[in-house]
C-alpha cells in the first residue's frame, strides 16, 4: 500500500522536516502541500535543499482535494489549527504538530495558551502522541496530538522513573537547553544572528513555559496524584537540538537500571552506559533520543541527561512514527536515518 499524504503548513521548519523524512519512506507519497502566503510556489523555491524531490506545488488549504489524501500532517501555528482540523473531512486521519490538542482539559488549555479551546469535542477525541507510551491508542486514533519538543525530552528522562516509584516526586528539577529552530521560522528580532549568537539566555522562566501543562498532565496521571516539576529552559545559538538535564532524588544505579530496562525494546531510545552522558551532536537530524545517568556528589541524588533533535524526534519524526502506526506500517519506516556528523 502507498498512502497519500498531505502536509499542511509545509513552508515551516517542521513541514520541511516532514518532507525530508517522507522522501525516504517506502509506503508514503506526498500528494498535497499547503502554505498560505507561499501558495503557487514550488518547495524548491522555499527550501532549496529539497530541490532534488518531485513535489506538488504549494496550495492554499481550501484548494486541496482531500479525497486523494489518506493522512494529513498539520504543521500550522498554535491557535489556528483547531478551525482547520474541524473543517477537514471526517474520514481523514490527522497528526497535528501544534499545541492545540495536547492538553485534555479545556481549562488547562485556556490557562496555558490564554484563550478558550474552540473545538472541545476534537480535543476530547485526540490521542497524546508520545509514541512509546501511547502505541495502542495511536493505532486506532483519527487525530493524534504531537507533544511539545521540550516536553518530550523531559518525559523520556522521567516517565519510567515515576512509574516505577524510584524517585522523589517533589524534588524534580529540569534544566533544559534548546536550539533556535524550536522557535519556528517566523522573523523575530530576538532570534536575529546578532541578537542570539555569542550568548545564551533563559526564557519563560519561573513556571511560565507552556510545556509545563504537558508535564503536569502526564506526570500527575502516572503518579496518581499531582506532580509539579521545576523547569527552566534556555535558548542556545545552535540550529537543532535539545539537552535536558534533570536532577532527581533516588539511587543512581536503580535509576539507570530502570531506564535501561524500560527502553531496551525501543528502536529510537538509547540509554547509555552508567556514567556516560549524551550530546546533541550525536542525534542531530535523527529520530533518536539518548539518555545518560550519573550519580551526584550528594548521596541519594542523580543527574539524568536526555538529548533529542527538536525538529525530528521532538516533532516531525515523532509525527511520522505515529503516522506509521495509524496506517499499519512498520513503525521505523522512513526514520532510520543516521544522525548528521560533524
Amino acid at each position: 500500500m502507498i498512502a497519500k499524504i498531505a502536509i499542511l503548513g509545509a513552508s515551516g521548519y517542521t513541514g520541511a522536516e516532514l518532507v525530508r523524512l517522507i522522501a525516504t519512506h517506502p509506503n508514503m507519497r506526498i500528494t498535497a502541500l499547503s502554505a498560505d502566503r507561499k501558495a503557487g510556489q514550488m518547495m524548491a523555491e522555499v527550501f532549496p535543499f529539497l530541490r532534488h524531490l518531485d513535489l506538488p506545488v504549494l496550495q492554499k488549504i481550501e484548494d486541496i482535494d482531500f479525497s486523494n489524501v489518506d493522512l494529513a500532517f498539520c504543521a500550522l501555528p498554535h491557535g489556528t489549527t483547531q478551525a482547520v482540523i474541524a473543517a477537514l473531512p471526517p474520514f481523514l486521519r490527522v497528526v497535528d504538530l501544534s499545541a492545540d490538542f495536547r492538553l485534555r482539559d479545556p481549562t488547562e488549555y485556556a490557562k496555558w495558551y490564554g484563550q478558550p479551546h474552540m473545538q472541545p469535542a476534537l480535543q476530547a477525541e485526540a490521542v497524546y502522541g508520545l509514541t512509546e507510551f501511547y502505541r495502542d491508542p495511536i493505532r486506532k486514533a483519527r487525530l493524534v496530538a504531537g507533544t511539545g519538543c521540550n516536553a518530550a525530552a523531559g518525559q523520556y528522562a522521567l516517565r519510567p522513573l515515576i512509574s516505577a516509584g524510584v524517585i522523589d516526586l517533589d524534588s524534580i528539577l529540569i534544566d533544559l537547553k534548546a536550539g533556535v529552530s524550536g522557535a519556528g521560522r517566523s522573523a523575530k528580532e530576538n532570534l536575529l544572528h546578532a541578537e542570539l549568537s555569542g550568548g545564551t539566555h533563559t526564557y519563560s522562566a519561573g513556571g511560565k513555559h507552556r510545556h509545563l501543562g504537558e508535564f503536569d498532565q502526564e506526570f500527575s496521571a502516572l503518579a496518581g496524584r499531582p506532580v509539579q516539576v521545576q523547569f527552566t529552559p534556555h535558548l542556545l545559538p545552535m540550529n537543532r537540538g535539545i539537552l535536558a538535564t534533570t536532577y532527581v532524588q533516588g539511587d543512581p544505579a536503580t535509576i539507570h537500571r530502570t531506564l535501561f530496562d524500560a527502553y531496551a525494546p525501543e528502536p529510537f531510545i538509547e540509554v547509555l552506559p552508567f556514567g556516560t552522558l549524551p550530546s546533541t551532536r550525536d542525534i542531530a537530524g535523527s529520530n533518536f533520543c539518548h539518555i545518560g545517568v550519573i550519580g551526584d556528589r550528594i548521596a541519594g541524588r542523580a543527574v539524568v541527561v536526555s538529548v533529542l533533535d527538536n525538529l525530528t524526534k521532538g516533532s516531525s519524526g515523532q509525527a511520522l512514527q505515529n503516522a506509521n502506526l495509524m496506517l499499519g506500517f512498520d513503525e521505523v519506516a522512513g526514520l532510520m536515518l543516521a544522525p548528521l556528523f560533524p
